[in-house]
């Protein structure tokens, strides 16, 4: 029977116009996964719904008693009407007078799967099945006991999630809003009286913007203590994110800024069912493993997702959870200028115990027994902070963290069998580099799911070879044991590293690009040379500096030392990411006067612009004079045309590379012009709707437009010139775009340069097409928290939900390996025809 048939019967005993209940479209789900729904149902009588995706509708159930998790204990279940799939997201009040008059909450929600059962059972109508929800999990059973097919049995079988009957009481409470049903129904609400507490602790009365909300920040510990007057928390294993609500509009934003709403429905249904209409949470948002441990491998797929139904089905498969540690705002009032224990007691009272959103609750003083059960339990960390702590944007010593493990990366150079097999991947061998040998660290098993598994055979089965590539102790090298050259790498979490430079309990997080064996090894590769024995007469270098002569070994020193210590990344990271990039980072770079931005001890660390090239440069590394500032000064910028001077500028500490807008033999002609969307206090959105302005503008005008990140909050968007114009008549061609688009949006655009006088708006700087002005260099990294990097986009990726903050060191090769083309490539070479442009232009704007 097709859906739309299967609801005839529900639809007649309900009135649109009277009941909020859900109708439904009919139609059959696209997505593989199957949602069950278990709704507290307040009517005639107190009853729970069981609701099992079929066929595309919730087949139902009344279960008079409720589920019970005891597998001796048999539920009476009484067959309903189908539902429609809406209805799994239905939490409301049936109004008196309408059929099922009464409160109901969503008690329970999840993915269900069904179990085979024998052709006799299945001729009688039994269904066993598993569940994977926030209270009820494991395997249960339903079968028919009466010949119309009304009276059924539900019980639970038993598994690792049965229970005997005392003690299986999950909370009485809905999973989205954390209120009881008969809550519900008397619109219960403790906002009248936090607001009371508010105001008398004195909190300042005044609206709160999620986007100008500037997050708090931790400090590293160096070990765990214990402390009167600090409250110690899990370090969950997710992403930090801010969860607003204003009315009915709800809002998600990472750490940096990225907007992400779209991206966790399940959040933003929990945060509408919330009986508060304003409110700022700061939190982790973390998908979380049958057991209960976080799983970042299973949020980083789940954060990939961006077509919608792959998000729905997201939601089944790797549903998120968001602990919610701290509460900034509440019904107007602002409650970052309150201590951290009167901004959490508000929080425990708003928030589910269990549910999508949940209280991250906290420990006091004790932090070195918190810290004992992480470690022993293999969790992350712990945080340490200071419960009369005000809420502060940036780092402070009031927040801290305490890692219980480490994470490293490490060379894949074979696989083990799972136990009783004789194929596949049961464990990985893995090793590091250590004084250009490899060294071996142990074996990798934890971690790896299934989809895992699936890609590590598909990545290392080109890579196979007979023996393996490093020596390891006797013992080690089984028959069943399968080898591979060692040219992927993993990122793994560890608790800590033996005697013997063994990883004790490693946890595997993620499968990286594949790599050369080192990077040292590229200077003497002949393929990678080029020829270079005009570069003293094409650049004009000074004697002794850039001579022509060919690179010598690029040696790499103090790998280990933290670039960004609060995210993990090392100035090794950093090396190998330029090293990976560079095939898509030289053609910017090459023939153009640079300036690097050095910082020589990480982000943390002091740090420098350098235009003069330093005296200790290698002779092969390239330089040009250009006289330059004012009063005019000869300064030799360097040049940068191959992977070694690269990655030798990334040695001295380089991480951001500023290059000019035009190539050295044609100084005053630049390839491209630019109108910078610098947002400060204005909305992304915002940003995203004058790119694309911009780029509406150009089709007019048919002139090609690009667009890249900018590394931190904004977009550039940038219009090839091909050497046709000067920098003056550049910076008038970027004028004209500008100004046209603040002629169509001037409610979200200036040009208006001061902070104050911006008022929230996206300015647009079109003021950087000077000669001599600098652009942070397309894949470049910014010396910013997470290591973000300027990012060509294609324009059908510039929308609303962009996260400018995923594109980093980290995700950003990946992205160019599944690209396989440089999206603003052509700014390099195009020739469009700028004088129609500029009439076109000059007419629009008349």
């Amino acid at each position: 029977m097709p859906p739309e048939d299967r609801l005839q019967e529900y639809r007649a005993k309900r009135d649109p116009t009277t009941t909020p209940e859900p109708f439904g479209q009919g139609e059959e789900s696209p997505s593989p996964s199957r949602v069950f729904v278990v709704q507290q149902h307040d009517a005639r009588s107190l009853h729970w719904d069981l609701r099992l995706e079929m066929e595309g509708v919730l087949r139902s159930w009344a279960v008079p008693k409720g589920p019970s998790l005891d597998p001796s204990v048999r539920r009476l279940a009484i067959r309903t009407e189908d539902h429609p799939l809406e209805y799994a997201d239905f939490e409301g009040v049936i109004p008196e007078g309408s059929y099922g008059a009464g409160a109901m909450i969503v008690w329970d929600r999840g993915r269900w799967t069904p179990l085979p059962v024998s052709a006799k059972e299945e001729e009688k109508g039994k269904l066993l099945f598993e569940l994977h929800g926030r209270k009820l999990r494991g395997r249960w059973t339903l079968f028919p006991t009466s010949d119309d097919g009304k009276q059924w049995l539900l019980i639970k079988k038993e598994d690792a999630w049965s229970r005997p009957e005392e003690e299986s009481t999950p909370p009485e409470t809905s999973i989205l809003s954390g209120l009881s049903v008969r809550e519900l129904a008397e619109g219960a609400s403790h906002r009248d009286e936090i607001v009371a507490e508010l105001e008398a602790l004195g909190a300042t009365r005044r609206p709160v913007e999620l986007d100008s909300v500037e997050p708090m920040l931790a400090e590293t510990a160096e070990g765990p203590f214990s402390r009167e007057g600090w409250w110690f928390e899990l370090k969950y294993d997710g992403y930090r994110l801010l969860a607003a609500r204003r009315g009915s509009r709800p809002e998600l934003r990472y750490r940096r800024g990225g907007e992400v709403t779209r991206i966790y429905p399940e959040i933003v249904r929990a945060l509408l069912a919330l009986p508060y209409e304003e409110l700022i949470l700061d939190g982790e948002v973390v998908v979380l493993e049958p057991d209960g441990r976080p799983s970042f491998q299973r949020l980083q797929r789940r954060a990939q997702l961006s077509r919608r139904l792959d998000i729905e089905r997201g939601t089944l498969d790797h549903p998120v959870t968001l602990y919610a540690f701290d509460l900034l705002a509440f019904a107007g009032y602002d409650l970052r200028d309150l201590p951290l224990r009167e901004r959490k007691r508000p929080l425990r009272r708003i928030l589910p115990g269990l549910g999508v959103v949940r209280y991250a609750d906290e420990v006091e003083e004790r932090g070195e027994a918190l810290f004992r059960q992480v470690r022993d339990t293999e969790l992350e960390g712990v945080m340490a902070k200071d419960a009369s702590s005000r809420y502060r944007p940036g780092r402070s010593d009031r927040w801290l963290k305490i890692r219980a493990d480490e994470a490293e990366e490490v060379v894949i150079v074979g696989h083990r069998p799972p136990k009783g097999e004789t194929s596949g991947i049961g464990a990985l061998h893995v090793a590091q580099w250590q004084g250009g040998e490899l060294v071996p660290v142990g074996r990798v098993g934890s971690g790896l799911d299934a989809a895992i598994r699936r890609e590590l055979e598909v990545a290392l089965a080109p890579l196979k070879q007979e023996s393996p590539p490093l020596e390891l102790p006797e013992g080690q090298v089984r028959d069943q044991d399968t080898w591979v050259a060692p040219r992927r790498r993993a990122r793994v979490r560890y608790t800590e590293k033996t005697d013997d430079g063994r990883l004790r309990h490693p946890v595997f997080l993620e499968l990286l690009e594949e790599t050369v064996p080192r990077v040292s090894r590229h200077a003497v590769e002949a393929a990678e040379s080029q020829d270079r024995s005009g570069a003293k007469s094409r650049f004009g270098a000074k004697s002794g500096s850039g001579t022509g002569s060919e690179p010598g070994p690029v040696e790499i020193t103090n790998r280990d030392k933290p670039f960004w210590p609060d995210d993990g990344f090392t100035k090794g990271d950093l090396v190998d990411y330029y090293d990976r990039i560079a095939p898509w980072l030289l053609p910017y770079l090459r023939s153009r006067p640079l300036v690097l931005a050095r910082y020589p001890d990480g982000i943390a660390g002091k740090s420098f612009y350098q235009k003069q090239a330093p005296a200790h440069l290698p002779d092969w590394i390239e330089t040009v004079e250009i006289r330059s500032g004012s009063p005019p000064k000869a300064i030799d910028y360097i040049v940068c045309n191959d992977r070694e001077t690269l990655l030798h500028l990334v040695n001295l500490g380089t991480i951001p590379f500023h290059l000019w807008a035009s190539p050295v033999d044609r100084l005053d002609r630049p390839d491209w012009c630019i109108v910078d969307l610098d947002p400060k206090e204005a909305p992304f959105e915002d940003v995203v709707v004058l790119a694309r302005t911009l780029s509406e503008i150009c089709r007019e005008i048919r002139v090609p437009a690009f667009v890249k990140t900018s590394g931190a909050t904004g977009l550039h968007v940038l219009v090839p010139l091909g050497g046709q114009l000067d920098y003056e008549q550049s910076r008038t061609f970027a004028e004209l775009l500008a100004r046209l688009t603040l002629d169509r949006h001037r409610k979200i655009a200036t040009l208006a340069r001061s902070l104050q006088a911006r008022s929230g708006r996206v300015y647009l700087d079109y003021l950087q097409n000077r000669r001599g002005q600098l652009l942070v260099a397309p894949y470049a990294v910014r010396a910013l928290p997470g290591a973000p990097v300027s990012t060509p986009l294609r324009w059908k990726e510039v929308v609303p939900s962009l996260a400018v903050g995923r594109f980093t060191i980290r995700s950003v090769p990946r992205r160019m390996a599944q690209l396989q083309e440089d999206p603003l490539a052509p700014v390099l070479t195009a020739e469009p025809d700028l004088l129609a442009g500029l009439e076109r232009l000059s007419e629009a704007l008349s």
